[in-house]
């Protein structure tokens, strides 16, 4: 089965370096989306099909513990896996993330190893 990913990060950056990462992996990708916040991230999710959730915490307009909140507060979402990527040195955001349903979290600045065995834990 192809998994469907959703990547949410408000740097372009990023999103196309975990996009890389993530077709480098051995996992079956199928479409990756991409959203610049949680509120583009909520569009995508309603309209598509998705296996996995890679977020950042902080984000314009609708942050990514708002973005956890939002799906895990929802029956329809409750069970599709978040993963949490942040610049957050402090416990403080990744234990509110821990604690609102997150699956993982992986620390910026990220290797590809990193994130495959995160993903491959999880799914």
């Amino acid at each position: 089965m192809a998994l469907n990913i959703l990547v949410v990060d408000d740097s372009t950056a990023i999103r196309k370096i975990l996009i890389r990462v993530l077709r480098q992996t051995a996992l079956a990708i199928g479409e990756i989306f991409e959203a610049r916040d949680g509120l583009e991230a909520l569009d995508i999710v309603r309209n598509h099909p998705l296996n996995l959730v890679l977020s950042d915490i902080n984000m314009p307009n609708l942050d990514g513990l708002g973005l956890l909140a939002e799906l895990k507060g929802n029956e329809q979402w409750r069970s599709l896996p978040v993963v949490m990527i942040t610049t957050e040195g402090g416990e403080e955001k990744v234990g509110q993330a821990i604690r609102l349903g997150s699956a993982a979290y992986i620390r910026k600045p990220f290797t590809a190893e990193q994130i495959q065995e995160k993903i491959g834990s999880i799914l």
